[in-house]
């Protein structure tokens, strides 16, 4: 069977990760060859939140357990709340020929890419600081205090871009959202994939190819 392929994707707060990520599952995943990885988390669920949708909600007691296990393909405590990728889920569906999207951070990614170094990485920028301010006040949601903190984070995230295979300047949101399909398609077609995922085919080709070498050298 076909393995898969795991994408990993990280930009600063409001570069447009996630409205990228949602869009490319909606219009390009007719076929369900992409998954996006769902966290493991011991927060309570936020209103809309859905268990095993949103993230996997689990309590303390269960996540320290799946620790323990070396469940955990990446985990951190953020604000006195774990968060971890399951080890088992994401090995699964790459088994099934799977492609899987990681929504993460540039220190997760390191520590993926460390376990899983045939993982490609594809970061997003915004065309300017001054658009990705822009974006963060259109939100609505937080003070100029919280706004200049989520900058400041922003541009600790944004420092890593040169860490990553592929890098989008989300500008015009249809182009990247192209952009960030064809990365996932084009990897899908390299040589090294290929080999592996089409094994018989390749093996036919070449001895069909020698048989009618002979057959001609012959006659």
């Amino acid at each position: 069977m076909s393995k898969g392929t795991l994408f990993i994707v990280s930009a600063p707060s409001g570069a447009g990760k996630s409205s990228l990520i949602n869009a490319l599952l909606r219009k390009f995943n007719l076929d369900d060859s992409l998954r996006l990885s769902i966290s493991h988390t011991t927060r309570a669920p936020r209103p809309g939140e859905v268990d095993h949708v949103s993230y996997h909600f689990v309590s303390v007691e269960e996540f320290e357990q799946l620790i323990a296990r070396d469940a955990f393909l990446e985990y951190a405590k953020v604000f006195d709340n774990y968060y971890g990728t399951s080890r088992e889920i994401i090995e699964e569906w790459l088994s099934q020929g799977k492609d899987v999207l990681f929504d993460i951070d540039w220190q997760g990614a390191a520590i993926i890419k460390q376990k899983m170094p045939e993982a490609v990485k594809i970061f997003i920028l915004p065309p300017s600081l001054e658009v990705l301010k822009e974006r963060l006040q259109k939100r609505g949601q937080d003070s100029e205090e919280v706004i200049a903190k989520r900058m400041n984070a922003a541009m600790t995230e944004s420092s890593h871009y040169n860490e990553y295979d592929y890098v989008i300047i989300n500008d015009d949101f249809d182009e990247s959202l192209i952009t960030l399909r064809s990365i996932i398609l084009s990897t899908r077609s390299q040589l090294k994939l290929i080999e592996a995922n089409h094994h018989e085919l390749l093996e036919n080709i070449r001895r069909e190819a020698q048989e009618m070498h002979l057959a001609t050298s012959e006659a």
